[in-house]
């Protein structure tokens, strides 16, 4: 959440992210009402409770008509206290409720806009030209058929549409490009991370997952848990209700676990093969800094995503992402798409936000600094999910007899094979 001296200090500039996001604006106004009464109704609280105990004290050394004046004023001020605490905790409440569905502030530098008004920042890597090679491209489902690696009707049989099993070198494949990702994040200093796949609502509902991102988030109901959509939600909670010494910043996490999706909305998008599915494994960046470090600090996490597609020797480009585009707790966030030959365009594989104080303030996650205790920043990034990272070796290495060139990196974690060979039928 965003930090309320902020709000009353400079609304317009909180009602200006608010438009920029596309959410509602008059939500502002609403907060900034609801906060006033939380603070003016508390301040009559208090008065009205030193009043009491001043009357109080007046009473035992009270006798007769004053006695009997004075008990009466006691009785009126006992309804009147209760009634101002009443009054301050609904504020309260409601306050909160308000300050929840509120987004992060939007960073001046993010491109205002929908999902098409990115700004493309940087490309890298060389499109390959199948034409002058002498063949047509097959999808990553047609070569995952090929190599006996991906089978989408069995998933579909045994759990419904978009599941799939990886089998053979696709399971062989996963387990390289995990090995490799957490290699190179364990050099880059990140402590490795298995995190549970189920969490308690405070902690979907502290890094944002439970706004505008709820329709996508598979509830057990009758155990009040949620399964994650990211390791990023129990990487956030980690250190919820805890107070951090700054020496021990920055903390770098590189989490690995299963994540479920509803996709929701996404009905008749990317149907075909395993670029859009329920169920998937990635490696997750995540990282607590101070809040003067976090831009910097996004840049890093960017700087090793990069390195990673870099490695995997696949063409791509960085985007800034719109302002209506981001989740509810980026206030800015970078993707990289890599090229997928046969949709003829980059497709995300990766992304990274900083979500500056939001998370830390909603998880009371704080550190200490001298005699200073304050709020500090959380960011994410995705190092590898790890079925569109499939889909874009496969496609982008492919040979004309359906094999699959095996980026070098990779190579030590698949028993040095060099190419992945199509199955005897």
């Amino acid at each position: 959440m965003i930090d309320l001296r902020l709000l009353r200090e400079d609304p317009d500039r909180v009602r200006a992210s608010q438009r920029a996001r596309g959410e509602d604006v008059a939500l502002v106004d609403a907060l900034l009402s609801a906060d006033e009464r939380r603070r003016s109704s508390g301040v009559r609280f208090d008065e009205l409770r030193a009043e009491q105990k001043a009357l109080g004290k007046l009473i035992p050394k009270a006798a007769g008509d004053e006695k009997a004046e004075l008990l009466k004023k006691a009785g009126q001020l006992a309804t009147d206290v209760k009634a101002a605490d009443s009054e301050r905790d609904a504020a309260a409440t409601e306050t909160q409720e308000l300050l929840q569905r509120l987004g992060n502030l939007v960073h001046p530098d993010v491109p205002v806009g929908g999902e098409e008004d990115f700004v493309t920042l940087e490309k890298h890597g060389t499109i390959r030209d199948f034409a002058a090679e002498g063949f047509e491209p097959k999808d990553h489902l047609a070569l995952g058929q090929i190599l006996g690696a991906i089978d989408v009707e069995r998933g579909a049989k045994v759990s419904g549409s978009r599941f799939y099993f990886l089998t053979g070198v696709g399971a062989l494949l996963e387990l390289a490009l995990v090995n490799a990702a957490m290699a190179q994040a364990t050099a880059a200093g990140f402590t490795p991370m298995l995190t549970p796949a189920l969490v308690r609502p405070q902690s979907m509902a502290g890094t944002g997952f439970l706004g505008q991102a709820a329709q996508d988030v598979y509830h057990l109901a009758d155990d009040d848990l949620y399964l994650v959509g990211t390791s990023e939600v129990p990487l956030a909670a980690y250190h919820m209700d805890e107070i951090l010494d700054a020496d021990r910043l920055p903390l770098r996490y590189a989490g690995f676990s299963p994540c479920f999706r509803r996709e929701a909305g996404s009905h008749g998008k990317d149907t075909r093969g395993i670029f859009r599915v329920h169920q998937f494994d990635k490696v997750e960046m995540f990282s607590y800094v101070a809040p003067e470090d976090s831009q910097a600090e996004h840049q890093r996490l960017l700087e090793w995503e990069k390195q990673w597609l870099t490695s995997l020797e696949l063409p791509y480009r960085v985007i800034d992402v719109a302002s209506a585009d981001l989740g509810a707790s980026a206030s800015r966030k970078f993707d990289c798409e890599a090229w997928i030959p046969t949709q003829g365009k980059y497709r995300e594989l990766t992304s990274t936000s900083d979500c500056t104080e939001f998370q830390s303030r909603r998880l009371s996650i704080r550190v200490r600094d001298g005699k200073q205790v304050k709020p500090l920043a959380t960011l994410n990034g995705t190092l590898c999910a790890v079925p569109r990272t499939i889909v874009a070796i496969l496609e982008n290495h492919q040979q004309a007899d359906g094999s699959v060139r095996v980026p070098e990196v990779l190579r030590p974690y698949l028993g040095g094979r060099e190419v992945l060979e199509p199955v005897a039928k």
